[in-house]
């Protein structure tokens, strides 16, 4: 006689197989329910915690097809031996992505003042930018910046960042922070002269950034005061060089290059 298997389903409407992925901490998914996007903390009996790059955490049921990895739907299974572990981090304080691939750049960008801006920028945040796909460029200067922002033609695809040293209320940089009115563009800034002060003292390892007389050259006098030759390049490089974490940085710079990139972000894919 002939058998028949128990399950009548026809084969075209059978769910395809998708892999099993263990759970290891620092394994990047998605919730596509939720949209929740996070690294994986802990895997216990029938669920698991992920914690986002803004350290929310949040706890899912492990079932079939349940995540999004790489964009590809997946069942997460509790790995052997698996224990709480944290993931490491970056320089930013969020989680790492081990072996994450740079994601294609976005129409988008961050525009800084300055080399040393930029420089800051990549070191702190450099591993978060690859990750969300955001280029970071710098001006000479931002005297001429409604016309920069006008060149650049921002929209809801292609968002604009722009960080401005010394953005204080009176200032020129405020009134020329005031004369972009664009929707997709956000002007944000620090209120230090130059953003050597944006990287704390202690971690120079001076009591306090020096008091420079008006109408003197900044940085120079900020070698001069603390007895550092006047070579502004090598004098960054020593700050630069100190500089390991958002822990060595001021949260006035902090709070303004999240929020950047939470702008930039928020506009379309790349």
């Amino acid at each position: 006689m002939r058998q028949y298997s128990p399950d009548l389903t026809p084969p075209w409407k059978k769910p395809k197989p998708v892999p099993e992925v263990p759970a290891d901490p620092g394994l990047v998914v998605e919730e596509p329910g939720t949209g929740f996007c996070g690294a994986v903390i802990c895997c216990e009996a029938g669920t698991v915690t992920l914690e986002d790059r803004f350290g929310k955490h949040r706890v899912f049921p492990l079932e079939p097809r349940g995540f999004l990895l790489e964009g590809r739907v997946v069942t997460l299974v509790r790995p052997s031996g698996n224990a709480p572990v944290r993931p490491t981090r970056t320089a930013s304080g969020s989680v790492a992505v081990p072996g994450a691939r740079a994601r294609v750049a976005r129409a988008g960008r961050i525009y800084v003042e300055g080399r040393h801006d930029a420089e800051l920028v990549e070191k702190v945040w450099g591993d978060d930018l690859r990750v969300e796909g955001v280029v970071v460029e710098y001006l000479e200067g931002v005297d001429d910046l409604p016309r920069i922002v006008a060149d650049f033609a921002p929209g809801p695809d292609a968002r604009l960042g722009i960080l401005v040293d010394h953005l204080v209320p009176g200032t020129k940089e405020s009134r020329i922070a005031e004369s972009v009115t664009s929707e997709y563009a956000l002007v944000v800034g620090h209120p230090y002269i130059d953003v050597w002060e944006a990287v704390k003292p202690a971690s120079v390892g001076i009591p306090s950034w020096p008091r420079v007389p008006h109408g003197q050259d900044w940085k120079k006098g900020v070698c001069r005061a603390l007895g550092w030759p006047e070579n502004t390049g090598a004098a960054w490089q020593h700050i630069l060089s100190r500089v390991h974490s958002y822990k060595d940085l001021e949260p006035e710079l902090l709070g303004r290059v999240e929020e950047l990139i939470d702008f930039v972000t928020a506009g379309g894919a790349a």
